[in-house]
């Protein structure tokens, strides 16, 4: 199955849908069949959904750095789909196009979650 991402006029994606590849047996030809069946001219464009952090999860080509799921954003200059961003201190990863925290997650098996107020606040009172 191929895959493919609507987009609105912000470049958000909005909706997911399968095109068998029977179908799909390119990019224009998938977006083509799409906006037959629904009868519109929406712009879609194709997501790999084995390709996470610019990764191929069964060691194929990676595509446009992550597979599209609504709320995500398609940037055309990198030619990447890039979830949202969960808080304001995170930065982009460049190569992934994934948010990373400013301060690295622990590696100790264990489950966190961020709290972007404290980090906010302990930032306040961090001496030079």
């Amino acid at each position: 199955m191929a895959h493919f991402a609507k987009l609105d006029s912000d470049s958000k994606v909005v909706r997911v849908e399968s095109v068998s590849n029977d179908i799909a047996t390119n990019e224009q030809a998938g977006v083509d069949f799409l906006n037959t069946l629904y009868g519109t001219s929406d712009v879609w464009k194709q997501t790999s959904y084995n390709t996470y952090a610019n990764n191929h999860l069964l060691d194929g080509t990676p595509f446009r750095k992550n597979f599209a799921g609504v709320g995500y954003t398609y940037d055309s200059s990198r030619d990447a789909f890039i979830p949202p961003q969960p808080y304001s201190s995170y930065t982009l990863n460049e190569e992934q196009c994934l948010w990373i925290s400013p301060i690295p997650y622990p590696d100790d098996d264990k489950f966190y979650v961020w709290d972007e107020t404290s980090y906010q606040e302990d930032n306040l009172n961090v001496l030079p």
